[in-house]
């Protein structure tokens, strides 16, 4: 079976979430979306919202499973057996991040990372300017699915 994570926050989901998780469920058996956990930053939403956004939104979709994790991507990888990381590409400055973290992940582990690019018409979507949209009260529907309720 070719399992794959991808990983992230997910405060919140976006369309370019979505669109490159459709995309990989065509590439891999499995797609586990791992919430990483990390103490030290601040989120807009909470796990369990951020959990609840992505289950939702692909509740119909039975490649797709959702967890929560802490510690090194790799890690996580070895213990749901998944060889792959699935992740997306914005722009040349996310390749650049991107590729550091993918050499260090084969340096630790023999897991390979798999790049697809955003589609053109999600590609200036990202997590920070939805939620900077969110906080100065902006019109945010159209960045992320419908299954992100902003109570605030």
């Amino acid at each position: 079976m070719k399992r794959a994570i991808f990983p992230g926050s997910f405060d919140p989901l976006t369309l370019g979430h979505y669109d490159i998780i459709n995309r990989g469920i065509t590439l891999f058996d499995e797609i586990i979306i791992a919430i990483g956990k990390n103490a030290d930053k601040k989120y807009m939403f909470s796990l369990s919202e951020r959990k609840k956004f992505i289950v939702d939104a692909f509740k119909d979709e039975p490649k797709i499973k959702v967890e929560v994790y802490e510690g090194l991507t790799v890690d996580f990888c070895k213990k749901v057996n998944a060889g792959f990381i699935l992740r997306g590409l914005r722009n040349p400055g996310d390749f650049e991040f991107e590729k550091a973290i993918a050499h260090t992940n084969r340096k630790l582990s023999e897991i390979e990372t798999v790049f697809l690019l955003t589609s053109s018409g999600k590609s200036y979507i990202s997590s920070s300017i939805v939620r900077d949209v969110i906080r100065n009260g902006g019109d945010y529907t159209g960045l992320v699915p419908d299954t992100v309720i902003v109570n605030r």
